[in-house]
């Protein structure tokens, strides 16, 4: 019997994400009143929110800017120790940009490029949330209490990222990262990586890699929040259609992760998925499923087919025809979900 590799467990979490925005002002009225994030912090051209139940001081960055998309991905390692060791094998794989001082409620941080151009850091030292009186939960395990503004998301969850080569980031992400997989969809015969999901928790996924059918390098398809029900993804359906947000789909149900969802693009026109239910991977010996072009169909479980627009627009938009066949196409949209 062949020995199997000690699983890799050098990264605890997702910790933050930043958003580029040309119109940070309607942005941030997005995240803060009709998602109910709550404002942690204001410098220069960035503003730091969070979930109220998110642990951290701050989860989510909005950085003004003359386009959109996603600016540093960040994870926090499991310890100081994690972080040495994972910034020396980023290095030596020729990936590194070199050690910063952190950011606002982050320490001493090492970022790094995937295969694919997004930026990405590591970090260990973080700032735990202490709630103003007027912010103070009655339960001492839940980091601020629920405001019940806007749809209320809990915490940030995942965000999905386009590559040119699915399968060397993803290699990248479980060989130098050890995020574990969970799902993909393959066509051809198993032949092509059109999508992988993946995490270094229980949650299904974290991150997931999807083929850009436009061939353009370091773009987002989504930035994930996570709600409690399906009620709340329902209600957030009434209260971004009541001011004007444009739905481009659901609420319905995916096969792949088994999420409840409700895609939208913030003003600044990233999309914005309002996400709940999925299914949780304890397994240490969990075996990625594989979905083929016949299984996966539209990408949905129930609900309405995926419109054309969720694989052709990404952030930064690339304009231009799509780089790829019709086949490709259809297996791509259903890949993205």
């Amino acid at each position: 019997m062949t020995a199997q590799a000690e699983p890799l467990h050098d990264i605890a979490h997702l910790g933050n994400v930043e958003l580029f925005t040309p119109k940070p002002d309607k942005s941030l009225w997005y995240f803060r009143d009709l998602l109910g994030m709550e404002i942690a912090h204001e410098a220069g051209d960035s503003v730091y929110l969070r979930g109220y139940g998110d642990y951290a001081t701050s989860t989510l960055k909005l950085t003004a800017a003359a386009t959109n998309g996603v600016g540093c991905v960040s994870w926090r390692t499991t310890s100081p120790q994690a972080l040495e060791r994972r910034a020396k094998a980023i290095e030596a794989a020729g990936l590194g940009i070199g050690w910063t001082n952190g950011d606002y409620g982050r320490g001493r941080a090492y970022r790094f490029r995937d295969p694919d151009g997004h930026i990405m850091e590591i970090y260990y030292e973080e700032q735990k949330y202490i709630a103003p009186p007027e912010l103070h939960s009655n339960l001492k395990n839940l980091p601020q209490k629920f405001t019940g503004r806007g749809a209320g998301v809990r915490r940030i969850d995942h965000l999905a990222l386009l590559a040119k080569d699915v399968e060397a980031n993803r290699k990248f992400s479980q060989d130098l990262l050890g995020f574990q997989l969970r799902e993909q969809v393959r066509y051809d015969q198993g032949k092509t990586e059109i999508g992988s999901w993946m995490s270094p928790t229980a949650i299904h996924h974290q991150l997931a890699y999807v083929v850009d059918v436009k061939g353009a390098h370091g773009r987002l398809h989504h930035f994930s929040m996570w709600v409690d029900n399906r009620d709340d993804v329902m209600r957030a359906a009434d209260i971004l259609t009541e001011n004007g947000i444009f739905i481009e789909a659901g609420p319905s149900k995916h096969n792949n992760s088994q999420g409840f969802y409700l895609y939208s693009y913030e003003p600044g026109g990233n999309r914005v998925e309002v996400y709940s239910s999925s299914f949780l991977v304890v397994a240490p010996d969990w075996e990625p499923v594989t979905w083929n072009e016949e299984e996966r169909g539209t990408g949905t479980y129930w609900g309405a087919t995926l419109p054309d627009s969720f694989i052709q627009y990404a952030t930064p938009d690339v304009q231009g025809s799509v780089a790829a066949t019709p086949e490709v196409l259809k297996e791509a949209i259903a890949s993205l979900s």
